[in-house]
């Protein structure tokens, strides 16, 4: 739909299409949460922005299409990473969040929902948080500024999955595409494989690297240094408020929708690396991290749903890059659909391997032996 659209035209598109996109999908609460109150099929209605975003969505990106532009790295990168716009719409959607968050849990408890339909609520929102609070807190994380790491540690302490902020980047990104990381999906390995190592070792090594962080400054790892115990402490006071504002039921939204947006976190984590390894060189060391390492992929519609996270190839090349500057690669592996497109896909392994495993095998073509024994070097520290 965008192919002849000159790059300056789409990169305007795209820097007011960030908050437009949010100023349409965010009225879709309310919508999904109060119609059929009075018909009785509020039960159905609760999974509405569930099927949204994984029935309608995909179908929505493979009609908008993809992104024709890269901003040129010597002619427009430079102002782009000044712009505070951008920082504007990420640290906004702060305040945006935390309204949704208790706003949802008045919905949960004073909505006449079945079983059903607290599931479905409860499933609804939780994904809504893996797209706004553990996303945006990815891309705020990664910066420099207290403002901006601090809100990041915000928006995942209200999903209480604050040892992300240790483990993605002192974990993650140093061994990215390799059998030590939980993070990155092995060939041939199911998402239900996939998740209970991710989950399990994510939380334990987020703890040991911050331990190993505060004794090489001479610090004690059960301590106020430590951030995770601040930042986890959060967790369980907003989870305290969630109990004396609505009970039990309150406290049984607020854990489940952090369940379900860290789920939909190690979902995309699967998706971004699966299959891809960093060669074993002849010193033992791992090939430093590219653009080869990380799927891409250029469906615009989910690109600025996601604050382009999908153009992950360049993030995890250059970490420190703003999102408004990502890079689309072409000569990176490329995914056949957006993130929301893959994500129902990978729930069901059949049809995924079917997809998935022909390109990567036709990526790694003549090292089919080193793929292999990637896996199943995995397998062995799983």
């Amino acid at each position: 739909m965008f192919e002849n659209v000159s790059p300056q035209r789409m990169q305007t598109l795209k820097k007011w299409g960030y908050p437009l996109f949010w100023l349409i999908m965010v009225p879709l609460l309310p919508l999904t949460a109060y119609v059929g109150t009075e018909s009785g099929t509020q039960n159905a209605w609760a999974w509405g922005l569930y099927i949204f975003i994984f029935g309608i969505l995909p179908i929505l990106d493979y009609i908008v299409g993809k992104d024709p532009a890269n901003p040129d790295e010597h002619t427009e990168v430079p102002s782009l990473m000044e712009e505070k716009i951008y920082r504007v719409y990420t640290l906004g959607m702060v305040p945006v969040w935390f309204g949704i968050l208790f706003w949802a849990g008045h919905v949960f408890v004073t909505n006449d929902y079945n079983w059903i339909g607290m599931l479905g609520w409860i499933v609804s929102i939780g994904t809504v948080g893996g797209i706004i609070a553990i996303n945006l807190a990815h891309e705020l994380i990664h910066k420099d500024t207290k403002l901006e790491a601090n809100a990041g540690g915000l928006l995942l302490a209200s999903v209480t999955y604050a040892g992300f902020k240790v483990e993605h980047i002192r974990g993650h990104h140093v061994t990215v595409s390799t059998p030590e990381d939980a993070s990155s999906s092995q060939y041939n390995q199911s998402i239900y494989r996939f998740l209970p190592r991710a989950f399990v070792h994510n939380f334990i090594n987020a703890w040991r690297l911050e331990a190993e962080y505060l004794r090489r400054k001479g610090k004690k790892a059960f301590s106020i240094h430590n951030e995770l115990i601040w930042w986890y402490g959060i967790s369980a006071a907003l989870a305290v408020a969630f109990g004396l504002l609505w009970g039990a039921k309150g406290v049984l939204f607020f854990v489940g929708q952090s369940f379900f947006a860290s789920l939909a976190l190690e979902i995309i984590n699967y998706i971004e690396h699966y299959g891809l390894h960093r060669r074993l060189l002849e010193n033992g060391r791992y090939e430093r991290v590219t653009p080869a390492h990380s799927w891409n992929s250029n469906y615009l519609l989910t690109n600025i749903a996601l604050f382009q996270l999908q153009r992950h190839s360049d993030h995890h090349a250059y970490a420190k890059r703003r999102y408004q500057v990502l890079r689309h690669y072409e000569e990176s592996p490329q995914l056949p659909g957006g993130y929301a497109s893959m994500y129902v896909l990978a729930l069901i392994p059949p049809l995924w391997f079917k997809i998935m495993n022909p390109r990567v095998e036709a990526y790694y073509q003549g090292e089919m032996d080193q793929l292999f024994r990637t896996a199943k070097r995995v397998n062995n520290i799983a």
